[in-house]
């Protein structure tokens, strides 16, 4: 173990010095001479703190020329590496790049080096803001490197560095494609500095960038210059999670134990019900235990931690709303955690940076709400709120002037707000699809906020009590280091013609070869390979073991399974025959239908609101349209209002009856579901249904079953003793005979999977005439200015002429389906779109998506390996319209239903996409397919940004 002691001059360092011999004394003074010429010397001294050991390799490593890549936690001071990277290039006269994943940091980052160097040496680039580009210090997103590089702008002459900051984002499975990009693009010249959350493979990651970039030097350090204390909060009392002891081995706390067993083992409701004769002495036991266990409320948790002295602190909950209603809760309990003069300090500062913002807005934006909570020191965080009230936050935050925050896992990402320390109400979020586990990579990120550096002397990690909460679990959490580092590279339509316009097909695919993607895949077949070998020996010990001296016992095994395909073949194609006459039956249903449900969360009886018939089927019915058959929109008789899926319906139904649905009904009232339920239950409550039968088995029948079933029995090995242990064997066989099969598929998918994706767009953009040969047409070209999720899809509607003739609002609504995602289910009503000439053109943007995505099944290029484009999502269109058109944000916000920090954000989306098609549309006054005047679409997208780029959206932040 190394200790460092910071010892001022003249003091340990002379006398040690004087028990010297001359000859180290000169030694010693020649190597302080070296070490004073260097520029890590000079560095040191714009610090009032002494640099960690791996700060120093890694400064050292990155001024004798190489490459760096620095893993290590949360809140550790990697970023000091980084910065040595700028002071390095102002001091060789070059440019250094400093790239962020999200813009926040990038504004954050951008502040820090104008304090240090000056502004007029620092530059900042996010896509919808330029700041002193051409500075020799440039922060900016990633994207916008990616873009230059892609560009060849001449933005690149003269970098010297790029820091990549939070390099770990690679494995993000929508943008991390990005870094990698980066990283294979830039010259050869270009020092990369990679800084990195601590991953378990960070000599794997270093490997691949030493064989792209050249000699790179790994550093990671897994020490916490903050001690972190683990601890689980239960009713009153706060337990440490782990027991103190030595080693490095840490047993779970045995009360925490103790305590779940105990409630493991309380009866349950039924438990109760079926003994009512429940022991007095069990009572008694059980009242005890819940009053000492229960989980405290919020504003519980505040005054706890504010009493341990465990303030300022970050509660983590994985819902915005949950968020919002934490702060509100600790608000009606009177906590206040600010004297009089720290609320004049936030008062005054938040009236400073809320200035711009006009009076009208403050209503909206619940301004006077947020600013209580400031006041008292309390305040939620998250991506819904407006930019400008997340950074007073974080601004308040450090400054200690708000001292409990409330924070969806966002705040994680790399924004510099530490805490002393960090709450986890649960220890299960919603991934997008479901509610899972958190992973011990995401428990890191998160505690790793806990423990300010030169502040406190510990962290503390206080996750609280929940029912079914498992210690183990939680220890297995906290003491993993595992958060390995996969990349998520996928070539892209726009990344395809970008590389062959600049290296040709053939280079290209050998660019794309060399990614981190490809590196991980050649890597995992060699064990593939092994296991094969493996398996090749075991099928020949099967192969013996299951020979049969009566016959051919393989051939007999080959009847039995025969059969049992068939019989599974039959049973298959009886359940699709039952879905399709399921399907033909949804169709037929109209709104006002009553039907009964017969299976599923929601069986029972329900009134049909809307078909959702397929696309192209409307039944005289303007409904939502699906692709996947009917998906009919019901009121059950609960009071529920969801769309149904084909599996809720297993057979046939028939509508029971007919009910007039209120013109007045609004599906999110709760008034108007409670009496249209109401209604149903009187209506058709009574109604009984008729049963389905069920029909004979077609396997009965078949002659193909019949045929096998003889051939079994009459073949020699049938009549042997030890058949069934034969089949047992031969069964061990067939299933490492399948097993070795799929391995060896494997290693065929693995090897060159990202140039076989790569050749596979090519040929898909040669068909659209995108790419002719090495040689990228005028579509290509202009696909090539298109960055985003749906690029093709866009370069396809600029080609068609779709956006031509419409108003700059219109054409802002059409451009919003390009980058919106919807964060709710698809058992909503239809998304309201503006009518007109944007309504025909979204509905012609949906049709060009679709023969996209016909075309795209051809050439085998799928949604599932993250290259496809998705559908478009209209359900912005509508707000971005209203907003573009100079409505008012109050009447925006309300009919849009959305947060205004989400309004913002998809705003700016969409400013950046009219951004690009404004430079890639044909200019005005051209010619060709749109008429002698030429095209409109740059001129209105322009337009369109002016209208949208005002008000909240143009004061929201400063990136």
């Amino acid at each position: 173990m190394i200790v460092l002691l910071s010892v001022r001059p003249g003091s340990l360092e002379s006398t040690m010095t004087e028990d010297l011999s001359p000859a180290e004394r000169y030694a010693a003074a020649r190597r302080r001479a070296v070490e004073q010429a260097t520029a890590l010397a000079s560095f040191r001294e714009m610090y009032d703190f002494g640099l960690d050991p791996y700060q120093i390799e890694a400064c050292e490593a990155l001024e004798g020329g190489k490459g760096v890549l620095v893993a290590a936690p949360t809140g550790s001071g990697k970023t000091v590496v980084g910065e040595f990277a700028v002071h390095l290039a102002l001091q060789q006269g070059k440019k250094c790049f400093y790239t962020t994943p999200i813009k926040a940091l990038s504004n954050q980052k951008y502040s820090d080096l104008c304090r240090r160097y000056g502004a007029d040496k620092v530059g900042l680039l996010t896509g919808d803001n330029s700041v002193n580009s051409e500075a020799p210090v440039v922060v900016m997103t990633t994207e916008v490197l990616r873009n230059m590089l892609y560009a060849g702008s001449q933005t690149l002459l003269g970098l010297g560095y790029v820091v990549m900051d939070e390099v770990h984002y690679l494995s993000d499975r929508f943008r991390g494609a990005v870094w990698e990009e980066v990283i294979i693009h830039l010259p050869e010249s270009v020092t990369l500095v990679s800084l990195s959350a601590t991953v378990s493979n960070a000599e794997e990651f270093g490997d691949w960038l030493d064989t792209v970039r050249g000699d790179t030097e790994v550093i990671v350090s897994e020490h916490r210059p903050v001690p972190l204390f683990q601890h689980v909060l239960a009713g009153r009392r706060m337990y440490d999670l782990f027991e103190e002891g030595e080693g490095q081995k840490k047993a779970v706390n045995p009360d925490l134990t103790r305590m779940a067993r105990m409630e493991a083992s309380r009866p349950s409701y039924q438990d109760r019900r079926r003994g009512r004769a429940m022991r007095d002495a069990d009572r008694e036991r059980e009242r005890r235990q819940r009053s000492r266990v229960w989980t405290p409320g919020r504003p519980e948790v505040i005054e706890r931690l504010d009493a341990e002295g465990l303030l300022p602190a970050i509660t983590f909950i994985f819902s915005r709303a949950a968020c919002e209603a934490a702060v509100q809760q600790c608000l009606y309990a009177g906590l206040r955690l600010n004297d009089d003069e720290s609320r004049a300090k936030v008062r005054e500062l938040v009236e400073e940076r809320t200035a711009s913002i006009p009076t009208e807005d403050l209503h909206v934006l619940g301004y006077y709400e947020w600013l209580e909570g400031l006041e008292r020191g309390i305040a939620a965080h998250h991506a819904g709120m407006l930019p400008t009230f997340k950074e007073v936050v974080e601004e308040l935050f450090v400054r200690g002037l708000v001292k409990a925050v409330f924070a969806t896992e966002t705040l994680a990402l790399g924004i510099n707000m530490p805490a002393r320390s960090v709450v986890l109400e649960k220890l299960v979020k919603w991934n997008g699809e479901q509610h899972a586990d958190i992973t011990p990579g995401e428990y890191t990120q998160l505690t790793g906020r806990a423990g300010r550096r030169g502040i406190d002397v510990e962290g503390h990690a206080v996750v609280l009590w929940q029912r079914g909460f498992s210690p183990e679990h939680l220890a297995g959490l906290a003491g993993t280091r595992t958060y390995p580092l996969r990349s998520s590279f996928k070539p892209s339509y726009n990344m395809a013609v970008n590389l062959v316009e600049q290296f040709g097909r053939h280079r290209s695919r050998e660019l794309l070869e060399t990614s981190f993607a490809q590196f991980q895949a050649d890597k995992s077949v060699v064990g593939i390979s092994r296991q094969v070998q493996r398996n090749e020996e075991g099928l020949e010990g099967y192969k013996e073991s299951m020979t049969c001296h009566l016959g051919d016992f393989d051939a007999y095994m080959r009847l039995r399974r025969e059969l049992k395909e068939r019989e599974t073949e039959l049973a298959r194609q009886g359940a699709s025959q039952r879905l399709a006459e399921a399907a033909v039956a949804l169709e037929k249903l109209k709104p006002g239908d009553v039907i009964h449900v017969p299976t599923g969360k929601y069986a029972g009886l329900a009134l049909v609101l809307d078909p959702g018939l397929p696309a192209g089927r409307s039944n005289g019915h303007r409904g939502f349209e699906y692709h996947d058959g009917p998906r009919p929109l019901v009121l059950t008789s609960e009071r529920q209002v969801k769309r149904l899926a084909s599996m809720d319906f297993p057979v046939p139904v028939e509508a029971l009856d007919r009910m007039r649905i209120p013109k007045s009904f609004n599906p999110r009232s709760p008034q108007s579901r409670r009496d249209l339920a109401s209604a149903l239950r009187t209506k058709a409550g009574h109604i009984v249904p008729d049963r389905h039968r069920k029909r004979r088995s077609e396997a009965a029948d078949d002659r193909e079953i019949a045929r096998l079933r003889t051939a079994i029995r009459a073949h020699p090995c049938h009549g042997c003793n030890d058949r069934e242990d034969h089949a047992r064997w031969a069964e061990r066989y067939h299933r490492l005979q399948r097993d070795t099969t799929q391995l060896e598929r494997r290693i065929e998918g693995r090897t060159n999977t990202i140039a076989r994706t790569f050749d596979r767009i090519v040929a898909l953009l040669t068909e659209l005439d995108y790419l002719r040969g090495d040689e990228v047409t005028e579509h290509g070209k202009r696909l090539a200015r298109l960055y985003g999720e749906l690029d093709l899809l866009a370069s396809e509607c600029l080609r068609a002429g779709v956006w031509e003739g419409l108003a700059p609002a219109e054409l802002a609504a059409c451009v919003s389906a390009l980058v919106y995602e919807s964060r709710v289910a698809d058992d909503a009503m239809a998304p309201k779109v503006p009518s007109g000439k944007a309504k025909a053109a979204l509905g012609e943007m949906v049709r060009i998506w679709g023969r996209l995505d016909a075309l795209e099944e051809d050439f085998r290029i799928t949604q599932t390996e993250g290259v496809g484009q998705r559908e478009p999502d209209l359900g912005f269109a509508w707000a971005a319209h209203e907003w573009a058109s100079g409505k008012g944000l109050d009447e925006v916000l309300r009919e849009a239903e959305m947060p205004a920090g989400d309004f913002v954000r998809w705003c700016k989306q969409v400013i950046d996409v009219l951004g690009q098609i404004a430079a890639a549309a044909p200019v005005s006054g051209g010619h060709g397919s749109h008429g002698s005047h030429g095209s409109t679409v740059a001129k209105n997208a322009r337009k369109a940004v002016d209208g949208l780029l005002r008000g909240v959206v143009a004061y929201s932040s400063v990136g």
